[in-house]
């Protein structure tokens, strides 16, 4: 791929009006702006405003899970012709995306997904993703869009990450926007409002979360306000909204795949002499584990905890947590391999 990858996440409320369609407006503008940008990047779109697209079909909406994938399946195909309808003038064709949480857990699944978007891009298209809803198990969905974006952006390489918001960018606590955040700061989420919007699932410390794991894969991230003037163009220049501040990252594409797209089956906690080995690069041995919090299978993903029961790293499981039991004491057992392990 010649251009660097772009991604941009719209939430609900940035795009759609109060009572929950599309703000035809916003998608113009949207429209205007991605094509200007679609000459620089290979753009990949993620899209809320499918649920508030297709409520009003669903008689008596009450909002229970049953009548907003129903709500979901109306509101996705009219949501995606209004933004085919908007990019048509740019001669731009779109393609939707309903993504799945296996899709980005299994590799194969992510690599096949990967390859059909540059198949796309190579033919002067721009997939527009959201989570498919109408089949999405409660207990594998994504959290919300905000995750869905930020797997792609990490597992595709991207080179930046937006996210479109209702308000300017994240505000302090006299409302004015601030200009820069250091993700590293582990304070910088206690900055963000806890209220969520009433059409959408995520809000500001949902963006300022799923920052901080792109930032810590490289990525260059913008949180803006959609309805600002020219945002999406000011934003990449930093003229208008938040920018949390990349991390320098050396991790090969398997290893930041491991680290976002995986699904993590199980947890177990270790020493401090294993959290010293692991942050030299060392494997997993069964001798440093204190606890198995959460079983796991060989090939599955875990999450490493520290004694203070902080995540310090993420593993791909080269032994099932029973077996653990069986050879803790007696010998080196090696339960992750090193080249299978990332740290947080």
């Amino acid at each position: 791929m010649t251009k660097p990858i772009l991604v941009i996440k719209f939430g609900t409320a940035s795009i759609t009006q109060k009572n929950g369609e599309p703000d035809e407006k916003v998608l113009a503008e949207i429209a205007r702006q991605v094509a200007e940008l679609h000459r620089q990047y290979n753009v990949v779109l993620v899209s809320s405003g499918a649920v508030g697209a297709g409520k009003h079909f669903i008689k008596n909406y009450s909002g229970k899970i049953s009548e907003r994938k129903a709500a979901a399946a109306v509101g996705n195909p009219l949501l995606l012709g209004r933004y085919a309808y908007c990019f048509y003038p740019y001669k731009i064709s779109i393609a939707q995306s309903l993504c799945e949480r296996r899709h980005f857990s299994d590799r194969k699944q992510f690599l096949q997904l990967k390859k059909t978007y540059e198949e796309l891009w190579a033919n002067n298209i721009i997939p527009v993703a959201n989570e498919n809803d109408v089949v999405s198990d409660l207990e594998l969905k994504f959290s919300d869009n905000d995750e869905l974006a930020t797997l792609i952006a990490v597992g595709f390489g991207a080179s930046l990450l937006l996210f479109s918001t209702s308000v300017p960018g994240v505000l302090d606590e006299a409302g004015k926007v601030i200009p820069q955040l250091d993700m590293t700061d582990k304070l910088v989420l206690s900055i963000a409002s806890k209220e969520k919007s009433t059409l959408g699932l995520g809000g500001m410390v949902s963006k300022l979360t799923f920052a901080r794991l792109a930032t810590q894969m490289g990525i260059k991230v913008m949180i803006f306000g959609i309805r600002t003037e020219d945002g999406i163009l000011n934003a990449i220049e930093g003229k208008t909204g938040t920018l949390c501040l990349p991390q320098k990252c050396t991790i090969s594409a398997r290893k930041k795949w491991l680290a976002s797209g995986s699904l993590v089956t199980g947890r177990l906690q270790v020493d401090a002499g294993a959290v010293k080995a692991l942050q030299k690069g060392s494997s997993l041995l069964a001798v440093g584990i204190l606890q198995i919090i959460e079983k796991f299978v060989v090939n599955e993903v875990f999450e490493i905890l520290d004694e203070q029961n902080h995540a310090i790293a993420m593993a791909r499981a080269k032994v099932a947590s029973e077996e653990i039991h069986l050879h803790q004491k007696t010998e080196k057992l090696i339960v992750a391999h090193a080249d299978e392990i990332v740290l947080l």
